[in-house]
């Protein structure tokens, strides 16, 4: 799925929260939202499923960035699986200051302050300076919505690591070499896919390609929700 696609997606699901979509088998109707993957999380960690523990915990933060509860039984679960990430850069802990949704409704409220502006000019000569301003108004929150999306960005390709074990092949066949192995909860970036397997780098820099069941996106797509 194209980024631009992904990052919409994104926007939807945290515009949608308090709606009822299709989730993992165990929840699946359970609420798209942070809250609802918190818990889902929470039951995971309970019964020792640590790689889908992280990966709603992940999902959870993507939707509240910032939550200290998310964030600190996040730490803890990678803690008993005994993974780490890598450091975060400067622009990780600026996504985390505002959430899709708020960036979401910022966006559309540009948008809208701007159409408002574009017809206060149009319609009136007396009050162009109050058209203007809702136009730069807008401009601004516009800005702010596509800024964030371009700072999220790196969240769209990460994912995490589901099953016991998950061995990395030299290439995309079950029967290739095994180049080294990932461990359950474990994060990496995804950068490609073919058929049943998908491309992955670990935090720190080995190439592998994995089958596409032993790992889940951090952002979700329509066509594959695990």
């Amino acid at each position: 799925m194209p980024a631009y696609k992904r990052l919409l997606l994104i926007a939807a699901l945290a515009l949608s929260a308090g709606q009822t979509v299709a989730q993992p088998s165990t929840a699946s109707r359970a609420v798209y939202s942070a809250d609802g993957l918190y818990n889902l999380a929470n039951s995971y960690a309970r019964a020792g499923r640590l790689g889908l523990a992280v990966l709603s915990y992940e999902r959870a933060a993507l939707l509240a960035p910032g939550d200290a509860d998310i964030n600190a039984n996040l730490a803890y679960a990678r803690a008993r699986a005994h993974v780490s990430i890598a450091p975060q850069s400067w622009y990780a802990h600026l996504v985390e200051t505002i959430s899709p949704t708020l960036a979401a409704w910022l966006g559309a409220v540009g948008i809208v302050s701007v159409g408002m502006g574009l017809v206060v000019l149009r319609i009136t000569t007396q009050s162009r300076w109050l058209g203007r301003t809702a136009i730069a108004l807008g401009v601004v929150q516009i800005s702010l919505a596509a800024c964030h999306a371009l700072l999220l960005w790196p969240r769209m390709q990460e994912a995490v690591v589901l099953v016991d074990r998950a061995d990395a092949h030299a290439a995309p066949a079950s029967m290739a070499d095994t180049l080294f192995v990932l461990r359950e909860a474990q994060s990496v970036r995804m950068a490609g896919a073919y058929g049943t397997f998908i491309l992955i780098r670990t935090v720190g820099g080995l190439s592998g390609w994995v089958a596409r069941a032993d790992i889940g996106a951090v952002a979700p797509t329509a066509g594959r929700e695990r």
